[in-house]
């Protein structure tokens, strides 16, 4: 079975369930890095009306949202069509639609004129005015949320709880809104919602409605499902984790069928967070056996980020590299 974290107690630094939640997020990271996370801080209210601005985005009509396609963004913003990407290569396309969309940053950034992903402008449909809005408030909370689980983490290495700030300081962060139609009754084997993958980053956090359709692969290779659970998020450990651990925590495949919603579509909420740009992704103090070698070279959040977007949407290279 997936955890449940109750954050209560340790939502803040210096909590006095930080050392409790810390071991709990240890053991899910062993395993699956899969766990639900309960006492997050953010209401029901808030969540529902998160997806409710998600139907509404993804149910403008198809000739505007190619004209705010992702593909006509430099950094990924706008929305994406169905299969138009492919998570898994063995696969087909994936039946899923979306809305990509991030943190706001100034025209003169050093980050927005060096061109490096997810730093840049999102693309808001003049149709949905209160859309850009209602998304920077998510993605603020996201951060917060997705912060404090850095620090959990680092004390559950037995590092300071402060370790990761730096790194995640002006972070690359994307929300993307997705829409599942229903799984067709004729599918085959190789058709789902999204292929089995692992997420690129260190952390997403995922709202996901009552419909379910998330699927985990387990420590010991099982597949199990993730049915939702009131008032929680589903929170994964990405790929960036097992490098900075050098593979004591691990992020899990998993996929999506929408098998379960009677025929309706199944809406979620994915958020990705990952390090600045430039932090730099190698294994940290103690994980490392005496007389070892790192499992994993190092490298920077952003080529190993670039390197991901160009895999699965057959991107050729437009963006800049740091030159360090």
């Amino acid at each position: 079975m997936i955890p449940v974290l109750d954050l209560d107690g340790a939502l803040a630094p210096g909590g006095p369930r930080s050392a409790e939640l810390a071991r709990q997020l240890r053991e899910a990271a062993m395993d699956s890095g899969f766990f639900y996370v309960l006492g997050h801080g953010i209401a029901a209210e808030r969540v529902a009306l998160q997806f409710a601005l998600a139907r509404r985005l993804l149910e403008l009509p198809a000739e505007r949202r190619e004209a705010l396609s992702m593909r006509r963004s430099p950094i990924l913003r706008g929305f994406e069509t169905l299969g138009e990407q492919t998570l898994d290569a063995a696969m087909k396309p994936d039946l899923k639609e979306s809305f990509y969309c991030g943190m706001d940053w100034p025209d003169d950034h050093p980050y927005v004129r060096a061109g490096y992903q997810t730093y840049g402008p999102s693309q808001w449909p003049e149709e949905v005015p209160e859309a850009r809005a209602l998304c920077q408030d998510w993605i603020a909370r996201m951060n917060a949320l997705s912060l404090r689980l850095m620090q959990l983490m680092a004390i559950s290495l037995d590092l300071p709880e402060h370790r990761f700030d730096e790194a995640c300081h002006e972070p690359m962060v994307s929300l993307r809104m997705v829409r599942y139609p229903p799984h067709p009754p004729d599918a085959d084997e190789r058709t789902f919602g999204a292929g089995a993958h692992t997420d690129w980053g260190a952390v997403t956090v995922l709202a996901q409605d009552g419909h379910g359709g998330l699927e985990v692969q387990m420590g010991d290779g099982r597949w199990v499902e993730a049915p939702p659970l009131a008032g929680s998020f589903v929170v994964n450990l990405g790929d960036m984790v097992p490098r900075w651990t050098n593979g004591l925590y691990r992020s899990n495949l998993h996929r999506v069928r929408n098998r379960h919603s009677g025929g309706a579509p199944r809406f979620s909420l994915p958020f990705f967070f990952e390090p600045n740009y430039l932090a730099r992704i190698e294994a940290l103090p103690g994980t490392v056996p005496e007389g070892s070698v790192p499992r994993y070279p190092p490298c920077t959040a952003g080529e190993h980020l670039r390197e991901m977007y160009e895999r699965t949407y057959g991107l050729r290279r437009q963006t800049a590299e740091p030159s360090a």
